[in-house]
């Protein structure tokens, strides 16, 4: 799948762009059950309209582009641009639980009012912290193995017991019980735990409000 996108911001700017509306896309795809269900239902042929959908949905939402702007940076037209805006989150999650109706229906390319509600919706959830699931598994992985590469024993441990925790954390119940028996340092992870600030949003979040717990703690004795 090759999709050109061109005059989108470039250098930091651009790599935020590229970072959120990859974000964005695999919420989508996640809200559609994801790739096993896409292949399930032989409608691969999706992702190309989701993409598009979520890099529109971006660049109006996040950069405040013009309809006619973001229909030559994506190389769609002004009236489909704009039918992707209009496109409504309620009507498209009707449609996600009815997936085999949709899949029937929309069996070679995904309608452009239906990819836009999709992608309107995963990107209001990306803004409020609940990820795809299967980027908030690989963030974890890495942030497993850069703690082991660094050898830092504390880290690695933590992410080691909360393989499988869907992120956002949103208090600190589940860290407790994950963590039970765990030392942070010289601490008990139930009491670093609830030194936290909720919700925690991803892996590189948690340890590093656990490091500034820890230091919290290493000045209180």
């Amino acid at each position: 799948m090759v999709i050109e996108i061109t005059g989108v911001p470039t250098g930091e700017a651009g790599a935020d762009l590229e970072q959120l509306v990859t974000r964005v896309f695999f919420r989508a795809i996640d809200l559609l059950g994801g790739l096993g269900k896409l292949t399930e239902f032989r409608t691969l042929t999706w992702l190309p309209s989701l993409a598009r959908a979520a890099y529109v949905v971006v660049l109006r939402e996040e950069y405040l582009r013009t309809e006619e702007e973001i229909a030559q940076r994506v190389g769609l037209t002004k009236n489909t641009v704009r039918s992707i805006l209009r496109a409504d989150p309620t009507l498209a999650m009707e449609k996600i639980q009815k997936l085999e109706e949709l899949a029937r229906e929309e069996l070679k390319e995904m309608k452009v009012h239906t990819a836009g509600g999709i992608a309107k919706l995963a990107y209001k959830m990306v803004k409020e912290g609940n990820e795809a699931e299967i980027l908030s598994h690989f963030c974890t992985v890495v942030a497993e193995e850069v703690a082991r590469a660094l050898d830092i024993p504390w880290a690695y441990a933590v992410l080691k017991h909360l393989r499988g925790v869907k992120f956002p954390i949103q208090d600190s119940q589940v860290l407790k019980e994950k963590l039970k028996g765990v030392k942070i340092k010289t601490h008990p992870a139930e009491e670093v735990v609830d030194r936290l600030p909720y919700p925690i949003r991803t892996p590189a979040v948690l340890l590093h409000e656990i490091k500034l717990a820890i230091s919290v703690l290493e000045e209180q004795k």
